[in-house]
């Protein structure tokens, strides 16, 4: 019996223009697999992340006011506990054909449920039209805790800086957190920058060769992270196998 195709589709996360941001492939299952083949899989694709999306039954429970869908992100090599980009990857694919009737969505994922919510964009000011023109997409993750490191700890700093000098090290508990425009790792920066600057909302500019911008407000109270971006597909397709 032949195999069921498995629906693909390539996100550039956090930016409205094509072959920018972070890229994260997206996969649609609709039957169990196992680990060893979404590893595969995610190897295959080579990206940063690979999510995997599976439709929960209970978004069919009267219940339930938001469809909600089961995912997992998967670099090259290992599973990860939380990916900002690839999440914007997978609400994006949602949104853009239709899958969902709301404008929020419900992820069950290693670090809990996280939601992704529409958030329309109306024109501008002197428009004739108050239709929105779009929308971007806004995410509500934990937020991660940072602890001081001691530089004796922390291995020869890249040349990426430049020369520039280093003030201050912090770590997080997370590990893979990648340039270019990786969400979660915002939501270590966010609290940080919150606490120097005595504010809770931010526009950031990931400043990596393929650019990327995130407006982010932090929950100081619930200790949440809100992230919102824009999507762009530049990729879809089948896999064979």
């Amino acid at each position: 019996m032949a195999k069921k195709l498995v629906k693909y589709v390539v996100v550039d996360a956090f930016t409205d223009t094509a072959f920018k941001g972070n890229p994260a492939a997206v996969c649609v299952l609709e039957e169990e697999k196992d680990d060893k083949w979404l590893q595969s899989v995610a190897a295959e694709f080579n990206v940063s992340q690979t999510a995997y999306l599976t439709s929960l039954n209970e978004v069919n429970e009267p219940t339930k006011t938001n469809p909600r869908f089961g995912l997992r992100w998967f670099t090259p090599v290992n599973e990860v506990d939380l990916c900002g980009h690839a999440t914007l990857g997978a609400a994006h694919f949602l949104f853009a054909n239709g899958l969902v009737k709301t404008d929020i969505v419900e992820f069950s994922t290693r670090s809990g449920i996280l939601t992704a919510k529409r958030v329309p964009e109306a024109k501008a000011s002197n428009s004739q039209d108050d239709e929105p023109t779009g929308y971007s997409i806004e995410l509500d993750f934990p937020v991660l805790q940072v602890g001081t490191t001691n530089f004796t700890d922390i291995p020869t700093i890249s040349k990426s800086l430049n020369g520039a000098s280093a003030v201050e090290i912090n770590e997080t508990s997370k590990g893979d957190l990648f340039d270019p425009v990786c969400g979660s790792a915002h939501c270590a920066l966010t609290p940080y920058w919150s606490k120097k600057l005595g504010k809770c909302e931010f526009v950031a500019l990931q400043a990596s060769p393929r650019g990327g911008v995130l407006n982010l407000r932090l929950d100081e109270e619930k200790q949440r992270v809100f992230l919102r971006g824009k999507a762009v597909a530049v990729m879809e397709g089948s896999l064979l196998v």
